[in-house]
């Protein structure tokens, strides 16, 4: 049996306020990821909870449990030599720390960026006014 060296996988975790740019930058990273030969896989926060975490709302609980779900699938899939580009909101540190524990646990590297648009700017940008609020408001 021949074994192949497997590329290193990594999870590049995107935070901001909602259309904060966050899935703009992903979708380039992913693009340019790409051309260079990656295996990537872009787990947008927006898709996620439509498919994943369907019937979760918006209250700290069901936040923590949408983060630590993508943060699962991103872990495995970075584990297994793929760059997982995560843009998504997650407002509370703690949940963010939890799915960055949970790669220390497995030796896969991640790393968060906060993506720093102007509260101001974010609701010109979005598409739903009915999101900004949502988002923002914890409901």
């Amino acid at each position: 049996m021949t074994t192949t060296a497997r590329a290193q996988g990594a999870t590049v975790w995107l935070t901001g306020l909602p259309s904060a740019g966050k899935t703009t930058i992903a979708r380039h990273l992913g693009e340019r990821l790409k051309a260079e030969g990656h295996r990537v896989e872009i787990l947008d926060g927006d898709e996620v909870r439509r498919f994943l975490s369907a019937g979760l709302g918006f209250s700290r609980e069901d936040r923590n449990t949408n983060v630590q779900r993508i943060g699962l699938v991103s872990e495995v899939l970075a584990r297994n030599g793929v760059l997982s580009v995560v843009p998504v909101i997650a407002p509370y540190a703690d949940s963010r720390e939890a799915v960055r524990k949970r790669h220390e646990a497995s030796g896969t590297p991640y790393v968060e960026v906060h993506v720093a648009t102007p509260v101001e700017v974010c609701p010109r940008r979005c598409t739903s006014s009915v999101r900004w609020r949502v988002s923002s408001s914890g409901r």
